[in-house]
């Protein structure tokens, strides 16, 4: 079996953030949590996750502007980022999207398709 993979959830809502991470727990993934997006930048930078799962609408700064932040870092640029938000209209898709997200998913979100969302970016890497 290869090294644990990690997987970094940022979300501002402790209970959807839990869950999150229990079913990536449950996958044998290796969790942080952050419930802020100030502070995940540098700790995006420090740990180097394989993987985010990032909310957009946060207390302090938009998940978009955390990930056009790792788009323009070349030490970030290739981390995948799925985008797990309750703006489920397609003009915010879209803007995820061309923001640099992964993929995008829309709350509510099921067990297996957010395992299913993990396993796919894990692959394109």
């Amino acid at each position: 079996m290869d090294a644990q993979k990690t997987v970094m959830i940022i979300e501002d809502e402790p209970d959807a953030a839990e869950m999150f991470a229990e079913m990536m727990r449950v996958n044998g993934f290796r969790v942080l949590k952050m419930f802020s997006s100030a502070p995940a930048i540098p700790m995006i930078t420090q740990e180097k996750p394989d993987v985010i799962i990032l909310d957009v609408m946060m207390p302090d700064i938009s998940g978009l502007e955390v990930l056009r932040y790792m788009r323009r870092e070349p030490d970030l640029y290739s981390i995948p980022v799925i985008i797990v938000s309750a703006k489920s209209m397609p003009g915010d898709i879209k803007i995820g999207l061309e923001a640099g997200a992964s993929m995008y998913l829309t709350k509510p979100v099921g067990f297996l398709d957010l395992k299913q969302a993990v396993e796919q970016v894990l692959h394109k890497v």
